[in-house]
């Protein structure tokens, strides 16, 4: 009788666990973690790999990166001391839509964000601050959608990694400026859902300041084999706590500088 290798069992874990998170379209999953445990994140990157593949073969555009699990409050909760990313896609983009589609959401939460677009590639280098800074052509306010295949969001590390680091869809704001004219550890941001202030927060919450969770950021993807590209947009991770968005809810961030984003969710899910 052959016997299996641990090599098999950890692709085969991976393909498991693919197949779980693709499977959940119409309601969310199992955690993935009793197929990857919750502590190798290569092999909960290699499962982001897969979907992402499959996601690209089917047609799919990959427009830039989001990164997650910036806030130390976070890391502490999930046991962790780094920060995760996931992969965009063009069709994640909402901005040009009336509505945010609550249909393609399963249990969504949103948190406001500072976008970055890249006019240089991050490839060679040390891809420390100054190289970064360098890179970033021009920066917005944005709302990152962040949605869990996951049930109940019952995740670990692993988890929210092979899930595209929790990804669901964003709007970026109207007003783009340079790094020239605007400092992206100072901004100050509020959130509204509705008339209702929901959160706050400061560029600093965010590794200290966005600027390093990019670093950060282009030195992991340089790391997997996919480093960023001039072009691509990259959301640094949230600068206050995520709230919840169900049908209906409209969103508003206020960040210093930048000016506002707003995203109105459909109230059904069609």
């Amino acid at each position: 009788m052959p016997t299996t290798t641990p090599e098999a069992l950890s692709n085969s874990s991976i393909v498991a666990a693919a197949d779980r998170l693709a499977a959940a379209t119409a309601g969310p999953c199992a955690p993935v973690r009793d197929l990857l445990g919750v502590t190798d994140i290569d092999a909960a990157y290699a499962v982001q790999q897969r979907l992402t593949d499959l996601r690209v073969a089917a047609g799919g555009t990959i427009t830039g990166r989001k990164i997650g699990l910036t806030s130390p409050a976070v890391q502490q909760q999930l046991g962790v001391d780094q920060p995760d990313f996931g992969v965009l896609f063009a069709d994640m983009d909402v901005t040009g839509l009336p509505e945010v589609p609550s249909g393609r959401l399963l249990q969504p939460k949103a948190e406001a964000e500072i976008a970055f677009e890249l006019g240089a590639d991050l490839v060679d280098g040390d891809l420390g601050l100054a190289q970064v800074r360098a890179a970033v052509a021009r920066a917005a306010a944005a709302l990152e959608i962040v949605d869990s295949r996951i049930a109940d969001w019952d995740i670990t590390i692993t988890d929210t990694v092979a899930d595209n680091g929790s990804s669901g869809l964003y709007v970026l704001g109207e007003s783009w400026l340079t790094l020239d004219e605007f400092e992206p550890r100072e901004v100050s941001m509020r959130l509204f859902s509705g008339e209702e202030l929901v959160s706050e927060g400061t560029g600093a919450a965010c590794l200290g300041d966005p600027l390093e969770a990019l670093a950060w950021l282009a030195r992991t993807a340089r790391d997997y084999g996919h480093p960023l590209r001039a072009g691509q947009v990259i959301l640094s991770g949230a600068l206050g706590p995520m709230v919840p968005t169900p049908p209906g809810t409209v969103i508003r961030a206020e960040l210093s500088t930048l000016g506002t984003v707003t995203a109105a969710f459909s109230k059904d899910n069609a």
